[in-house]
């Protein structure tokens, strides 16, 4: 984990920091913020509760240490679904669009998702000049957002030949305990899945959620990305973690911030 003495710490992927020179990305956690309480500190979320105010600074934080002078983050309200979207600017206050995936060709604008738990999923092809970024938790993934990410950066110019991905701190398997509902609609949407679940107790088995997102990337056409071995429960003071909350008995929880951004 990277840190300038000013900015949030950060963590890069190899396959996407290999393209520094046409993007800057980072993976923050839940440090170098000043929200305080179950939100300490680096919350990046205006739904969990939080002090907006504290939430703005953060924000601002986070795209400091993107590179950006003026913050241009654009976010959208996610909803587990399987919509992308495309973006030229940062939505106005209150008028974020439902959706799970971003997109777009534009300089100087940083695309994020929120996380706690779910992955995080950040995608650019450097030779188009097009990026993404996904929120993919199990619900999003079986039914389609990083389906509908690729093919929205493919209305942009994108090759998926040429697109590299990077999956950032979410549940391990380890850690991603599910029960019979999940595993049924995972087998039923992916029938060639039942490797990446692995026993647990009674009829409760891990899934490998990681694992499973890198196979459907693969199956769009991608062979660059990586997958960052941090784990959001096993390190509760690292990231936020709505499980590890719930183990608190908190009442909220905030959320980890991924972005991306072409570089103008």
């Amino acid at each position: 984990m990277t840190q300038h003495p000013s900015h949030p710490p950060t963590l890069e992927a190899p396959a996407l920091k290999r393209f520094s020179l046409h993007i800057r990305h980072a993976f923050f956690g839940r440090r170098g913020g000043v929200s305080a309480g179950s939100f300490k500190s680096l919350n990046c979320a205006l739904s969990s509760g939080d002090n907006p105010e504290r939430v703005a600074e953060n924000r601002r934080r986070a795209c400091l240490a993107l590179g950006l002078s003026v913050p241009r983050l654009a976010l959208v309200r996610q909803v587990h679904s399987a919509r992308a979207i495309r973006a030229t600017d940062v939505f106005p206050p209150g008028e974020a669009p439902e959706a799970d995936a971003i997109v777009t060709s534009v300089p100087g604008l940083a695309l994020g998702v929120l996380t706690a738990d779910c992955a995080p999923v950040l995608l650019c092809d450097p030779h188009a000049g097009v990026i993404g970024a996904a929120h993919a938790g199990w619900r999003g993934a079986v039914t389609g957002v990083l389906e509908a990410a690729i093919e929205a950066m493919i209305d942009l110019g994108a090759d998926p030949s040429k697109t590299v991905a990077a999956i950032g701190p979410c549940l391990s398997q380890t850690s991603f305990e599910v029960g019979p509902d999940l595993v049924e609609a995972v087998m039923d949407a992916s029938p060639w899945a039942d490797h990446l679940f692995a026993e647990g107790q009674g009829d409760r088995k891990h899934f490998d959620l990681k694992a499973y997102l890198m196979a459907r990337l693969m199956r769009l056409g991608l062979s660059h990305m990586d997958a960052l071995n941090e784990d959001t429960l096993g390190e509760p003071g690292l990231y936020f973690s709505h499980r590890a909350s719930v183990r608190l008995k908190e009442p909220q929880t905030g959320r980890n911030l991924s972005a991306i951004t072409l570089i103008a």
